[in-house]
């Protein structure tokens, strides 16, 4: 990389590895490792970067270091049948992933409209990817190599398993399997599943008798199907969930039961002219030792040195090359979120001994300047399971580890990710460690020690904590499977006490969201007048996305709850969400008539007016005036100022929630992870921060005299967090 192509991440052109540290990418590239043929080529809809926070690196790493010849075709001109004969047939066979996120979150915004630029794609350049990347890529596939074995996975492919409501063209699709002509499905994280097919090829089985393997979901057709599928349970049929949307809630609720490896069933989903679906148990999560294995293999920790003049990836920023993923799945099982269907509830994690050997790694990286900007997963302050029945009896199916209340049998334990942060910014060379995940308040607040929450404050927060309550009505919160209101409240209590007794200044930022299932007008004025007593006005907000197979999409799409098929409020006319939204920014002037109106069909014209509750004044402001408000309420707003963070990396380090991927919503890999989030998208900065709110105010309260802060911009579930599916990924 010459001067002219230099990046800031990338200062030290001649410390980036050569080509010959990556997998080929050419037939030149294998001709210099002497290769003839590989055993598999990845076929993907991202750049190529070679870091454990990109699931196609640690698929390939994985095959590789099981002996396997793979190469690597990053983003393939659909339209050009050779981009995708550029490393010839793979002796084995083609695995497919639409990328890190979802390709249709990647492109569209949650109106719908087209994103400007994708991270994932050299110099951010938009259109590098199809629509529905990985249905694309395979039929691609099969139409130049009619009889090659076609591997499907990733964060795209593993929410489309089986039948799935589609946001972008409203309607209910099939199974992925059968719109991509692929031969096999890898769903869940994957590295279980790519090497039990790898070597059920290698043996020389053919692929439409790869049929066994937990965590793959495969068809069968004709006379007889199911005579060789035992022990499954019958899902409603493809014409049953067009004739009726309910039937998609009750087959969404069986299948939601059954994301566990030792409690789930095998599930067939019938299709016209006797084809069938069938989805295998899931796999077994990772242990600790497979856990270390996977994050400790030979990584370029790059983009690809053919990214070079195009500036590099810009999904692979800092914050992303110097964080440690410390944990996946998640036992919080928010409605919104694809975790649960894709990495499950079992949490798994890496030990000590690898998470410190990580670090020292990345100290030693030429461009690092002392700050690690993330330890933790999906979710940061779980460290272990959520209680030991787990280990022998797996996930219950009729209760939830954290909603309504804390489980009696849950096991909560935040010092062994107390120490683990303590030894990490007791590293040399390590100036200070970021906490970036987010963490569920409730977790902490069944905590009776302090001992995590004082490492967090007076080490790991900087200046802001960013925290996910997401809404303030009870009856939304319990939709959304997020704590009750006054926990939220008690928490910032809490951290308001300890930043007082450890003489700090530090807030609480919320991350809030508009028109989800479940939230009236009612509902949304209530949170506009909980941001009126917190003094601030959140500079961006996020609308729900319906992202595929979530709990929160399913309820959208029928309009009824799947666990109890009770019905549920659903915002379906985009000036109701425009409203929705308006209310929560009721400050700028270009939303007065939106709340106004709001305001009036609500009844509560009470909140019009200049009193100190009033949301707004009785008329408009004049051009080029600045943002107004009848009344302050109980705090005070005032100047945002955009905090600067560690210098040369352009300010935003706070220590609360990123959640893009796994910082935050690592969303899978199988053949791709769901790690990121577009900027503006899936995950981004927000533009401002508080930086003073009134004196003795509570910082981020819901319930008067709070602080200032700032809503991020643009975060959604796809994917993932590990934001979706994020990715970027709320707690």
């Amino acid at each position: 990389m010459d001067s002219r192509t230099k990046s800031p991440n990338h200062a030290h052109a001649a410390a980036r590895p050569g080509r010959d540290q990556f997998l080929p990418v050419s037939r030149a590239d294998m001709d210099a490792r002497g290769w003839d043929q590989c055993d598999f080529v990845y076929v993907n809809g991202d750049a190529y970067v070679d870091h454990p926070s990109f699931g196609a690196s640690i698929i390939t790493r994985l095959l590789e270091a099981h002996g396997y010849k793979v190469g690597f075709i990053a983003q393939p001109d659909w339209k050009d049948p050779k981009s995708i004969q550029a490393l010839g047939e793979p002796r084995l066979g083609f695995l497919v992933s639409a990328g890190n996120m979802d390709s249709m979150v990647n492109h569209y915004s949650v109106t719908k409209h087209r994103r400007p630029k994708d991270f994932y794609t050299p110099g951010g350049k938009m259109g590098a990817r199809p629509n529905h990347a990985a249905v694309v890529y395979a039929n691609l596939i099969r139409s130049v190599y009619r009889d090659a074995a076609i591997i499907m996975g990733g964060i795209e492919v593993s929410l489309r398993r089986l039948a799935h409501y589609d946001y972008w063209s409203d309607k209910l699709k099939r199974s992925i399997l059968l719109d991509s002509g692929a031969d096999l499905l890898i769903y869940g994280m994957g590295e279980h599943q790519i090497v039990e097919v790898a070597d059920a090829l290698d043996a020389g089985l053919p692929i439409d008798q790869v049929t066994y393997i937990a965590g793959t979901t495969y068809k069968v057709a004709g006379e007889g199907a199911l005579d060789q599928v035992f022990d499954y349970e019958l899902l409603p049929s493809w014409d049953d969930l067009m004739a009726d949307r309910v039937n998609y809630a009750r087959s969404f609720n069986i299948q939601y039961r059954n994301m566990d490896a030792i409690t789930a069933t095998r599930l067939v989903e019938p299709y016209p002219n006797g084809v069938y679906v069938v989805q295998n148990p899931p796999s077994l999560p990772l242990t600790t030792e497979e856990m270390d294995e996977t994050y400790a293999l030979p990584y370029a920790r790059a983009w690809h040195p053919d990214y070079d003049a195009a500036g590099g990836v810009p999904a692979f920023t800092d914050d992303i090359k110097f964080s440690i993923t410390s944990n996946r799945g998640c036992f919080g099982e928010c409605s919104f979120c694809a975790l649960t269907y894709h990495q499950g509830r079992v949490l798994q994690v890496r030990s000590r001994e690898s998470i410190m050997a990580e670090a020292r790694q990345i100290i030693e990286d030429p461009d690092f300047k002392g700050y690690i900007f993330d330890v933790g997963g999906p979710t940061a302050n779980f460290f272990r399971r959520a209680c030991d029945k787990q280990v022998e009896h797996g996930v219950c199916h009729n209760r939830r580890c954290l909603w309504p209340n804390v489980c009696k049998n849950m096991v909560v334990d935040e010092t062994g990710y107390a120490h683990l942060l303590r030894e990490l910014r007791e590293l040399p060379g390590v100036k200070k460690v970021f906490v970036r995940s987010g963490i569920r308040f409730d977790y902490t607040m069944a905590d009776t020690s302090d001992e995590f929450l004082e490492e967090l404050v007076r080490h790991h927060v900087s200046g802001q904590l960013r925290l996910a309550p997401e809404h303030v009505s009870d009856n939304v919160l319990a939709i959304m499977g997020k704590p009750r209101r006054q926990v939220y409240d008690a928490f910032c209590r809490r951290f308001d006490a300890m930043n007082k007794r450890l003489g700090l200044e530090q807030y609480v930022v919320p991350y809030l969201i508009s028109s989800h299932p479940g939230s009236t007008m009612a509902d949304a004025v209530e949170l506009a007048e909980a941001v009126r007593d917190m003094g601030y006005m959140p500079e961006q907000v996020q609308d729900f996305y319906p992202t595929p197979s979530t709990m929160s999409t399913c309820m959208f799409y029928t309009g009824v709850d799947p666990r109890d098929l009770k019905g549920v409020y659903i915002t379906r006319d985009p000036h109701e969400k425009a409203m929705q939204r308006a209310l929560i920014q009721y400050r700028k002037p270009e939303n007065w008539a939106l709340v106004r109106e709001a305001l009036r069909a609500t009844g509560r014209e009470d909140l019009v007016g200049f009193g100190p509750t009033c949301l707004i004044r009785p008329y408009p402001p004049k051009e080029g005036q600045g943002k107004q408000t009848g009344g302050k309420g109980s705090g005070r707003h005032g100047k945002l100022a955009r905090e600067r963070g560690p210098k040369g990396n352009g300010g935003d380090r706070p220590a609360g929630n990123a959640k893009h991927g796994t910082k935050g919503n690592d969303a899978g890999h199988s053949a791709g992870n769901a790690k990121r989030g577009p900027k503006g998208g899936a995950s981004a900065h927000p533009a401002g921060y508080p930086k003073r709110g009134p004196k003795g105010s509570g910082a981020g309260h819901f319930a008067g005299n709070a602080k200032r802060g700032s809503n991020p911009q643009g975060r959604n579930r796809a994917g993932q967090d590990h934001e979706a599916n994020r990715g970027g990924r709320r707690r």
